[in-house]
């Protein structure tokens, strides 16, 4: 059969992958024999087929793809093998078969477990994958903070609870001073004392004041050196070191981990455009949609898709068809629009700044020597929620306004968004960073030798880190309620005027649209001020994950209820890996004011796990100088030069590879679309030639 299975050299030779091979390499080289269909080439596909019916053969016959009654041979064929089998292999059959079976039942009951699994699938059923994504998103971000919360309780608030009540005979060894001025320990939290109103509590709940100040809640609260637990000493202030670390590495893990699987899938989609045209045509649709309206919407979904793809195909034609006079009109209308949104990012920095400023230096005053009258009380609080209401409006009216000037600037539909998106997180996330500027510029204020005996401004913070998750604090409440505030006072009853009022303006604007891209914004702000007040706030995580799991009830009922999905949706892969860009943003701007909290500005002597020492980090040194001599060495050595310069040299050639391997494997995978193609006209030129045949 060999003669007869052979295909012509001279036949081979008038395809267009052969024709396209021998042009792109100067026609001197021959085709080499995989592609001429000698007995070599088909051997090794025989032998991989061989294989693959092996591998076949030993899996079990409900898993074999092949019809019932093939299925019921093959059972009986492996029962009579089995009875030709020795004892211990039977066992190790029969064990094998349980433990898979036994798997497989735990992962059935784990799903089950799954938090929201039922909510989330209805959602995804209902409004498709992308909603769906923000869900997800929200319930990772639940998870996370809840792990975040049990490794700061456990190492940290767990051990001082033990030991102020005295549990497992454990004792304290407070912290004694040394060689610090007496002034630089005054430290007299304005804890509630007789007669309380109620309003005072709420007071306090909401500015995080009064009796929430001398709780666990706080930084002042964990003034402890070590805790004896029987003859165990427990290094409180090492421990609480490493456990800020510990949150933060989790988190950068998790989330890297995370974004692995979204970067895949927007590396392929982003990878050849007519790619992304087959995906849309051959493989847009959402299968897990059930809802009529739901299809309807899918359908206009893929529909603009494609009208966007068409007008940016269009604009790009466009733009390369344009003048010089016309670039040079864009350019300078950009750059003019650019330095719009710079005086507006200035505008607000400055506005935080200066508002951030006034209220730490009038709510400590009105709190101090005027807490009697009701009236300076409401005052003093709305003063100390003045920088949380400042940030809340600028990150209200800047998206609106940077929403309004991309339109001038001649952007292609899918860059306006990116670009948008990109102004709006800056915004966001450099209003955390304005705020906490302002405060250590409070906090290191040294004029008129105010911080030279302790080093920062001990008259008007003695425990600064306590007035900075207070900060925290009072940004994450009024977050929340600034969320339900809108869903209640804004969704509901712009609702309600659309359903039963007729006027041309109400319907006009309409139901709300449900803005994935705003809703992750939002909470991802909320991330990342839970991040860096942990370490100022150790239960600050329980507190981010009680407002996301309440969140997550919230905005379910304002989708359902009161939202409609967006115009402009978004693919669920991409949008995946896009929130878990900008979280990890989030995380990377966390490391900046904490490691200057850490390791440059010096910590309280007043209150604190820390007071003995000049800054945070010190406490590292100091626990390696108890280690034996060797152990020292070695740390000092793996932390000195002699060791940095190597490993990052080695660092750098590792990376090297990698990016030369990236760029190998991204260029066989071209070769492989390329031969794609080739295989199609492969195909076509073999079908006109039957046809020709035929005739």
């Amino acid at each position: 059969q060999e003669p007869h299975g052979a295909a012509p050299v001279d036949f081979l030779q008038e395809l267009p992958s052969y024709q396209s091979a021998r042009r792109r390499r100067g026609g001197t080289q021959e085709r080499r024999p995989s592609l001429l269909g000698t007995a070599g080439s088909r051997g090794a596909p025989a032998r991989a087929l061989q294989q693959e019916r092996g591998e076949l053969a030993d899996r079990p016959a409900r898993e074999q793809p092949i019809c019932m009654a093939e299925k019921r041979r093959a059972r009986d064929s492996q029962q009579a093998e089995t009875e030709r089998l020795s004892r211990w292999k039977k066992w190790k059959r029969t064990s094998s078969k349980s433990l898979k079976r036994a798997l497989s039942e735990v992962q059935g009951l784990a799903s089950y477990l799954v938090l929201w699994r039922h909510d989330i699938h209805s959602i995804e059923g209902k409004f498709g994958t992308g909603i769906q994504s923000y869900f997800s998103f929200l319930r990772f971000l639940v998870l996370l903070n809840f792990i975040n919360f049990i490794l700061m309780f456990s190492f940290v608030t767990l051990p001082t609870i033990i030991s102020n009540y005295g549990t497992f005979n454990s004792t304290i060894a407070y912290i004694s001073s040394k060689n610090i001025d007496d002034i630089c320990t005054i430290y007299e939290p304005s804890g509630n004392k007789g007669l309380v109103y109620f309003y005072t509590y709420l007071q306090d709940l909401l500015s995080g004041t009064g009796f929430l100040e001398v709780t666990s809640l706080f930084y002042g609260y964990y003034s402890i050196d070590a805790v004896w637990i029987s003859i165990m000493r427990y290094n409180l202030p090492l421990a609480y070191l490493l456990a800020t670390f510990a949150y933060l590495a989790l988190s950068f893990l998790w989330i890297v981990k995370r974004s692995v699987e979204g970067f895949k899938h927007n590396l392929v989609h982003d990878a050849d455009p007519f790619q992304s045209y087959c995906n849309k045509v051959f493989a847009g649709w959402d299968f897990c949609i059930t809802d009529p309206h739901a299809a309807r919407l899918k359908h206009r979904s893929l529909q603009y898709e494609l009208q966007t793809d068409l007008q940016e195909e269009k604009l790009k034609q466009k733009i390369a068809e344009r003048s010089m006079n016309e670039k040079l009109r864009i350019y300078f209308l950009r750059i003019f629009i650019n330095i719009i949104v710079i005086a507006v990012l200035s505008g607000c920095f400055y506005s935080i700044f200066r508002v951030t400023v006034f209220s730490q230096e009038n709510s400590i005053v009105s709190i101090r020597n005027d807490t009697r009258r009701d009236l300076i009380k409401a005052v003093n609080l709305l003063v100390q929620y003045l920088p949380s209401i400042v940030i809340t409006l600028a990150n209200f009216l800047g998206p609106l306004i940077f929403s309004f000037l991309i339109g001038f600037e001649d952007y292609t539909p899918a860059f306006e968004i990116k670009l948008t998106l990109l102004r709006c997180v800056f915004l966001r996330l450099a209003n955390i960073a304005v705020l906490l500027f302002s405060l250590w510029s409070q906090i290191s204020d040294c004029g008129s030798d105010k911080c030279k005996p302790c080093g920062y401004n001990y008259k008007l913070y003695p425990c600064w880190e306590s007035d900075v998750g207070r900060e925290m604090y009072k940004l994450m409440i009024f977050d929340f309620i600034v969320i339900l505030a809108v869903a209640l006072f804004v969704d509901f009853p712009r609702k309600l005027l659309v359903n039963h009022c007729s006027w041309k303006l109400v319907q006009l604007f309409g139901h709300k649209e449900f803005g994935i891209s705003d809703n992750v914004l939002e909470i991802i702000y909320g991330q990342t001020i839970c991040w860096i007040g942990t370490f100022f706030s150790p239960l600050l995580p329980a507190i981010a994950t009680i407002k996301y799991f309440i969140i997550f009830y919230v905005k379910k009922i304002v989708l359902i209820h009161t939202s409609k999905p967006a115009a402009r949706p978004i693919r669920a892969s991409s949008s995946n890996f896009f929130f878990l860009v900008v979280l990890l943003i989030g995380l990377l701007l966390a490391f900046i004011p904490l490691g200057v909290s850490i390791a440059r500005i010096p910590s309280s002597k007043a209150c604190g796990p820390f007071s003995n020492f000049n800054t945070s980090w010190e406490v590292i040194p100091d626990t390696v100088l108890e280690f034996p001599t060797g152990l020292q060495h070695m740390l000092f050595g793996m932390a000195s030069e002699a060791f940095a310069v190597p490993f990052f040299v080695i660092l750098c050639i590792i990376m090297f590879y990698v990016i030369a391997l990236a760029r190998a494997h991204k260029r066989v995978v071209e070769q492989l679309r390329e031969q794609l193609v080739l295989e199609s006209r492969d195909k076509m030129f073999l079908i006109r030639k039957i046809t020709e045949a035929q005739r």
